[in-house]
């Protein structure tokens, strides 16, 4: 049998070195503070409290003079005026590209324009891109986007893990709306490649396996493409979630993961998918 692997399965370099940070910020603090959890997976945040890491979910629970790390999906401005005003010793793990986005979105306020996220309305990166700006409009879907009323002048940027076609849909029903519409496409390059590579995995392997948290957006999402192309696509935290019954008259097994899911666990996964099929070689990586 054959095992193929997406080749940007896994971290991003964003969460990787957001994760990196967490670590180093543990050993050489007592203890740090972690407003939210740093990524959406629990083996992570897990293992992070071991090394010092403690989640608080607000800043009047960090004691006076502590580090607080503040997470790769981006901090609401006044979260920061907040902290500095407490003289906390803030720790910056916001991931690059979403920094990016805040400053697009900026950018398309200062232009007059009414600022629009396609994105998911709870997701922390999203409410973080919000804050960036007064009022913005947040669409996650079609029908939201047909219900918009029309508009003079607007701007749009995206949740950085959302599907293209999503966005695609979107922007062909603003184009409608909207007279001077203006779209920054802020879906992160990892994104669309790790979607890409899962897309056509998907349409040539027998089973798709798809690691990550069942709190984790791109994870979910990955899931959601695959099944469009294979229903033999499952989702998985870790591998003792996999099942044997999958493999019956299983010639060729595709394996992805979310952005926030450790190499570590993605490694447990193929291990077991060997063990199951009784295969000795390695791995392919795909992409």
């Amino acid at each position: 049998m054959k095992i193929l692997v997406a080749k940007d399965a896994g971290y991003c370099f964003g969460v990787r070195d957001a994760v990196d940070l967490a670590h180093e910020s543990g050993q050489a603090y007592k203890a740090v503070y972690m407003l939210g959890d740093i990524v959406h997976n629990e083996s992570v945040v897990e293992e992070l409290n071991k090394t010092g890491s403690i989640v608080v979910n607000s800043l009047d629970e960090v004691p006076k003079d502590s580090p607080v790390l503040f997470r790769a999906h981006g901090t609401d401005p006044q979260v920061w005026k907040d902290a500095e005003k407490q003289r906390l010793n803030i720790i910056d793990a916001t991931c690059p590209l979403v920094t990016e986005i805040h400053k697009e979105i900026k950018i398309l306020e200062s232009e007059n324009r009414k600022t629009i996220i396609i994105g998911d309305h709870n997701h922390d990166e999203v409410i973080g891109i919000a804050a960036q700006v007064k009022k913005p409009i947040i669409i996650s879907n079609v029908e939201e986007a047909r219900s918009l009323r029309k508009m003079k002048r607007a701007g749009v940027v995206s949740q950085s893990t959302q599907m293209i076609e999503n966005v695609q849909e979107i922007m062909n029903i603003l184009m409608e709306k909207v007279f001077d519409l203006r779209f920054v496409n802020t879906i992160c390059f990892p994104t669309r490649r790790n979607h890409e590579q899962i897309k056509k995995l998907a349409e040539i392997c027998d089973l798709m396996i798809v690691i990550g948290s069942f709190t984790s957006a791109n994870s979910k999402r990955l899931t959601k493409l695959s099944l469009a192309r294979n229903k033999n696509s499952y989702q998985v935290m870790d591998a003792n979630n996999i099942k044997e019954t999958w493999f019956k008259n299983i010639n060729s097994v595709g394996i992805s993961a979310g952005a926030s899911t450790p190499d570590k666990i993605i490694q447990r996964v193929i291990q077991k998918v060997k063990a199951i099929s009784n295969v000795n070689r390695k791995e392919e990586i795909y992409g």
